[in-house]
Parts: C-alpha cells; sequence; structure tokens
C-alpha cells in the first residue's frame, strides 16, 4: 500500500518510527530516573526519621529509668529521723538523697521528652509536604496524639503531690510512662514496616523497569530494522536501479528502459529518463538517416556529375557518326528506288521481295539512327550547362496543362489523372524545366498502370513557406531495390521495356537545382508509388530571379 505513496509521505513514515524510538526510548529513561529518584528520596526521608524516633525513644527510656531509679530509693519508706519540711537536713546531703533535684531532673528529661517529640513531629510535617510514596503518616499521627495525651497525663501526675518522697502512689505514674515508652518504641518500627514495603516495592519496580528497558529496547531495535528495511526498499533499491539503467544508456544501449513501480517521484524520474532515452534515440535515428540520404544525395550527384560528363563526351562523338549512318541510309534507298523503276523490276538482277527487304533495312537503319539522335539529345540535355532564368510561376495551371496534353495521348485514354489544388501555389522555378518534370512523373504513373488505374495529383502550400506537389498511383509499385536505385542514370524498370532510365535522373537533377527535394515512397510490389516534391514558395509581392548550373 504504501509503495505507491510519494517519498515525502515515505519519508514522514520513517520520521514516525524514528520519532516513536526516541521518545520510547526517552520515556523509558525518564520513567527509570523517576523511579530511582523516588526511591533515594524515600529512603532519604525515612533515614532523615529514623534518629529523631530513636531519640525520642531514648528520652522516654531515660525518663522511664529515673522513675525507676526513684523507686528503689523510697522502696522501704523514709527513714525515722526524717523531716517532711522542704528544707533539706545534714543526713539527707550524707546519704546523696536530694527531693528537689529529683524533681528539678525529672521536669527537664520530661521536658527533653517533649522537645524530641516536637522535632519527630516537625520532621513529619516536613516530610509529608514532599508527598512521596512512604508519606502516609496516619499511624505516626495517631501515636502522636496518644504520646501527646500520656505526656499531659504524665505531667499532670508529677505535678500533684510530692511524688519523690512518696507521699502520692507512683503506680499511675509508673503506668503511663511504661505506656509512652511502648507507644516511643511503635514508631521506629513503623518506619522498619514501611521501609520493608519499599524494598518489595523496589524490587517490583526494578524488575517492571528491566523489563520495560529490555522491551523498549528491542522494540526500538525492531522499528530501525524496519526503517532501515523500509530505506533499502523504498529509496535505494529503486535509486540502484535508475542508476544501472543511466549507466547502461550512458554506455550505448539506448534500447534499455528502467521499470519501476514504485509510483512516485522515482517512478516519474525513471519515466522521464526513459522518455529522454526514447526521445535522444529518435533523434538519432533521424540524424543517421539523414546522414545516409545526404550521403546517398552526394553521391548520387557526384555520379550525375561524372555521368553528366561522359554523356556530353559520348553524344558530342556518336552525333557525328549517327548523322553519316542515317544520311548514307536515306541516300541509298532513295537510289535503289531511282535504280530500280518498277517498268524494269523483271530485268533486275534482285528480286521484288530483296529489293524491298533492302527499303526495309535501310528505313530500320534510319529510324534506329534518328532514335540513336534522341538518346544523344536527351544525353545533352542531362548534361547542358548553361543559364536558365527562374521566374514566379504558378504551379496548379501548370500542371493542370501537363495533365491536359497527357490525357489527349491515345495509350493513356483507359486511365484517369485527378488534380487536387488545395491553394494557390507560386514558385519561383523555370516552366519548361518544371514542366520536364512533372510530365516525367505523370507519364511514368501512367506507364504503372493498368487499364482503369487512376493517377492523384495533389498540389499544396504549408506555412513554412513551402509548396508540396504529390503524384500517387495505384499502380504495380515498387521493390527496396528499386527504390534504391531509382534516381541513378540509365537505371530502368518500365514494363514495356522502353526508356533510357535518364528521366528521373533528370526530373532529380532539375528538383535539386531548384532548391527543392523529391522523396519516393511504396509499400511495396503492387501497393502503387508516390511521389513527393518539396519547392520553396516564393516571396508575396517580389519576383525572384535566380541563375543556377547544371551538374
Amino acid at each position: 500500500m504504501f509503495t505507491r505513496r510519494p517519498i515525502r509521505d515515505k519519508m514522514l513514515i520513517g520520521a514516525v518510527l524514528l520519532t516513536a524510538i526516541v521518545l520510547g526510548l526517552a520515556a523509558t529513561a525518564v520513567w527509570c530516573s523517576y523511579s530511582y529518584r523516588g526511591l533515594a528520596r524515600s529512603v532519604s526521608v525515612r533515614a532523615s526519621e529514623l534518629p529523631l524516633a530513636i531519640d525520642f525513644s531514648l528520652a522516654v527510656t531515660d525518663l522511664r529509668h529515673m522513675l525507676g531509679q526513684s523507686r528503689e530509693i523510697n522502696h522501704d519508706g523514709f527513714p525515722s529521723s526524717f523531716d517532711p519540711s522542704p528544707e533539706p537536713k545534714e543526713n539527707d546531703a550524707v546519704s546523696g538523697f536530694d527531693p528537689s533535684l529529683q524533681r528539678e531532673e525529672f521536669a527537664a528529661r520530661l521536658m527533653h521528652v517533649e522537645r524530641s517529640l516536637q522535632v519527630y513531629k516537625q520532621q513529619l510535617e516536613s516530610n509529608d509536604a514532599l508527598a512521596n510514596d512512604m508519606s502516609d503518616y496516619s499511624y505516626e499521627r495517631e501515636t502522636i496524639r496518644k504520646i501527646d495525651e500520656l505526656i499531659a497525663k504524665i505531667q499532670s501526675e508529677a505535678n500533684n503531690g510530692d511524688w519523690v518522697l512518696g507521699l502520692v502512689d507512683k503506680t499511675m505514674l509508673k503506668r503511663d510512662l511504661d505506656s509512652l515508652h511502648t507507644l516511643a518504641m511503635e514508631l521506629p518500627s513503623y518506619l522498619i514496616q514501611r521501609m520493608q514495603r519499599l524494598k518489595d516495592e523496589a524490587h517490583s519496580q526494578y524488575r517492571a523497569g528491566i523489563v520495560i528497558s529490555v522491551s523498549a529496547t528491542l522494540a526500538g531495535v525492531t522499528s530501525l530494522g524496519v526503517f532501515m528495511w523500509l530505506c533499502w526498499v523504498w529509496i535505494f533499491c529503486p535509486l540502484g536501479v535508475l542508476m544501472k539503467g543511466s549507466r547502461m544508456v550512458a554506455s550505448g544501449n539506448f534500447s534499455h528502459r528502467i521499470h519501476l513501480n514504485t509510483h512516485d517521484e522515482m517512478s516519474i524520474l525513471a519515466e522521464a529518463m526513459n522518455a529522454m532515452t526514447q526521445r535522444f534515440e529518435e533523434i538519432r535515428r533521424n540524424l543517421d538517416g539523414q546522414v545516409q540520404e545526404r550521403t546517398k544525395q552526394v553521391v548520387r550527384s557526384e555520379q550525375l556529375a561524372s555521368v553528366g560528363f561522359l554523356a556530353a563526351g559520348v553524344a558530342h562523338e556518336i552525333n557525328n557518326p549517327l548523322a553519316s549512318i542515317a544520311f548514307c541510309a536515306e541516300s541509298l534507298q532513295s537510289r535503289l528506288a531511282e535504280a530500280l523503276p518498277a517498268e524494269e523490276a523483271e530485268q533486275a538482277v534482285c528480286s521484288v521481295d530483296d529489293v524491298e527487304l533492302l527499303r526495309n533495312y535501310l528505313g530500320m537503319i534510319q529510324d534506329e539512327a534518328f532514335r540513336c539522335k534522341e538518346i544523344t539529345e536527351r544525353l545533352l540535355d542531362y548534361s547542358r550547362l548553361g543559364d536558365v532564368e527562374k521566374a514566379d510561376t504558378d504551379l496548379g495551371e501548370l500542371v493542370r496543362n501537363v495533365i491536359d496534353m497527357v490525357s489527349h495521348l491515345g495509350k493513356y485514354r483507359e486511365k484517369k489523372v485527378n488534380f487536387n489544388s488545395r491553394d494557390a501555389a507560386i514558385a519561383p522555378v523555370n516552366p519548361q524545366e518544371m514542366k520536364q518534370v512533372m510530365l516525367n512523373l505523370i507519364t511514368n504513373a501512367l506507364d504503372s498502370l493498368d487499364p482503369g488505374g487512376e493517377v492523384n495529383v495533389e498540389l499544396r502550400s504549408l506555412d513554412d513557406d513551402q509548396i508540396i506537389v504529390t503524384v500517387r498511383d495505384n499502380g504495380c509499385g515498387m521493390t527496396e531495390e528499386v527504390k534504391k536505385h531509382l534516381f541513378e542514370p540509365f537505371f530502368t524498370r518500365r514494363r514495356n521495356g522502353q526508356g533510357t532510365g535518364l528521366g528521373l535522373s533528370i526530373t532529380y537533377r532539375i528538383i535539386a537545382d531548384h532548391g527543392g527535394q523529391i522523396d519516393a515512397h511504396s509499400e511495396g510490389p503492387g501497393c502503387g508509388s508516390e511521389f513527393r516534391i518539396t519547392l520553396p514558395a516564393s516571396t508575396p509581392g517580389k519576383e525572384q530571379h535566380h541563375r543556377y548550373q547544371a551538374a
């Protein structure tokens, strides 16, 4: 599904995966750090409570111990000489018993107990403000409330009567001190119990932290692996295919095409690369075709030039012997008629049939001599060098005149010539030479037709100042071999066996001298032929005159 998404979406997915990895690991680290911080703070808080609780317990123990010593002194009662007046006696100092001093010391130690309890209470309030995992002080507060009540009661009992002298029963005071000692010893026990629970909770959190850390690490590694795999599949693999294809195209394999099914920017780049390669291949093929065509034209021009010079020399050398042969044959024919009159035919050495045969042979000699003379004249036309003036000519009117002239010939009466002129076509040409070109193309097309065939001549103007003349027939068509040598001198494939093979060569030379181009097309034998002439059109309002020299 995501394979067909753009690279931006794929990178967004990768960024989400990386963000999830970082956030997961960061959350795990933060949770572990906060757990450790809470544990350390809880231990620190309880560590600050424990000495105060112990001090309070020791203070209560000292107070209780002092009461026990006081009871030991007065266990057997006072001496008989004891005077209960507050003023100490000399024998009291000797015996070491000082009631006022014991009262003051008991009051001082009770005050120390109160101060120790007050310090412990302040520490509890301070720890409660931290609101940590061990800040549930409900049991401690309840115990402290009971301790406050006992201390108040002990103070009341110590102030009522002289318990030091045994005038007041100490049993109640002792019982209250024992209860106070018991409550004081409970305060550290609460802390110990909570520390035990903290140990269990810390162990559970430790295990949970290990599980979460390992899970987060595995999830991060897995996500990272998935991200790297996606980067490889979505980016690096297509990029590798693109680079490999580009190198193959750069090495000259222009038929290679890059195929990517990612439907993202990589695929668009591959399609652009394929289109560029296709376009480059078409341009190269077109240029190769143009080079081949220009090469053929150059070779053909050289051939035409060589043949032209050869034809000029041959025509000049042959014309005189041909003229002599024709003249001698005509002279012999006339003398034969004079030397053998009809009334003396019976006395002649030769028979009448022989004489008639001689006349036929002499006529054939004259006809062939004149035919050779026509050929030499065409050779001279082909190789003639001279200046010919070009003028703006209506090609449509010129083509119509040629068609009218050809249509009256008897051998073409069963064949049809159609003419279609879309636009006015004015071109700077030599009318006589251009008429020769059109006559040659139309007669060649008619000669290739069977009775009932058609020749279509089309004339149209293009926007780029060019004129197109097309001569199309549905005759015998041409093979590739014929098209290859079509414009070469003395090449002919007429079905009637006639022709010198110079017509299309002369046509090609005339079109080339007019700055145009002629192309021949045929789908094959029996598919007809098409000749297309491209000529430059005249500039409107100006008559152009050109001088040219035939090759």
